[in-house]
C-alpha cells in the first residue's frame, strides 16, 4: 500500500476561519476580513474553538487530494460508501488485469497452509483471466471473474469535514484492517499539514466513548453505558 498526499488547500486553517467569520463579521469586504486573520495563533485558537463547538460546515471549504495504490477492490467498495468523496479509479474495463497483483489479509498470511491455498486460487484466476483474453473476451467481460483482492489504484479528494468522519469510522478497531491501515496513513499525512485541524481526528473512542454498542471492542465506554451512567447520577 502506498498513500501520497498530492495537494491540499493552502493555509487551511485561515480558509476555515475566514469562512466561519464571514457570516458574522463587521468587515465590509473580504479583503479586510482576511487581513484580520494574519495572526496564526489567533486563527488556530479560533479553529480549535469551532471544533469544540461542533461547528463543522466551514471545514467543507478545505480539501485534500491523495493518490493511493496497492489496495484491493474490496477496499474500494468500502470507500465508495463515503458519499462526500471524489474518486478516480483505474478502470478494469479499459485496462488489462493480466498477471494482476492482489492483497493478502494478515489473517491469511499468518497461516501457512491457508496462505498457500489462497495463493493457488489467485494463480488459477490469473490463468483463467488470461485464457479468456486469448479467446477474444473483452476486458469488460473477463473482469467478471476477478476477485475482490485484485489490486487497484485511485485518486481521492475529500473535504476536511468528510475526512474527519472517514477517520472516525475507518480508524476504529472494528474497521477492516486494510482500510484502517489506509486511514491511518492518510491521517498521518494530514497531521503533517495541519496538526491543529486534525488534533482530535480518529475513532470516537479518542473522545471518550464508543457508538458501536454491543459491537464495541470494549476499549471505551459505549453510548449506552454513558446514558446509563447519566441516568444514575441525574
Amino acid at each position: 500500500m502506498n498513500v501520497i498526499l498530492l495537494e491540499h488547500t493552502p493555509e487551511p486553517e485561515k480558509v476555515i476561519a475566514a469562512a466561519a467569520r464571514l457570516c458574522y463579521s463587521k468587515h465590509a469586504d473580504v479583503e479586510s476580513l482576511l487581513e484580520s486573520l494574519d495572526d496564526e495563533e489567533k486563527v488556530n485558537a479560533f479553529v480549535e474553538k469551532l471544533e469544540s463547538l461542533g461547528h463543522e460546515s466551514p471545514m467543507e471549504h478545505v480539501s485534500f487530494t491523495f493518490a493511493i495504490e496497492g489496495v484491493s477492490r474490496a477496499l474500494l467498495a468500502q470507500h465508495s460508501r463515503h458519499r462526500i468523496a471524489s474518486l478516480s479509479v483505474r478502470s478494469q474495463r479499459y485496462c488489462s488485469e493480466e498477471g494482476f497483483s492482489y492483497v493478502t489479509p494478515d489473517a491469511i498470511k499468518k497461516d501457512e497452509e491457508v496462505n498457500k491455498i489462497y495463493d493457488e486460487y489467485m494463480e488459477q484466476v490469473q490463468e483463467l483471466y488470461k485464457l479468456l483474453l486469448e479467446l477474444g473476451v473483452a476486458n469488460e467481460d473477463a473482469r467478471m471473474i476477478l476477485p475482490n483482492a485484485c489490486c487497484t489504484r485511485m485518486m481521492v479528494t475529500m473535504n476536511i469535514r468528510a475526512l474527519l468522519h472517514f477517520f472516525q469510522l475507518r480508524c476504529c478497531q472494528r474497521a477492516q484492517q486494510e482500510i484502517r491501515d489506509m486511514a491511518y496513513a492518510m491521517l498521518k499525512e494530514c497531521k503533517k499539514v495541519s496538526p491543529v485541524l486534525f488534533k482530535h481526528a480518529g475513532p470516537t473512542c479518542v473522545k471518550g466513548y464508543c457508538p458501536e454498542g454491543s459491537m464495541s471492542c470494549g476499549r471505551a465506554p459505549t453510548l449506552d453505558m454513558l446514558i446509563k451512567s447519566y441516568k444514575e447520577h441525574h
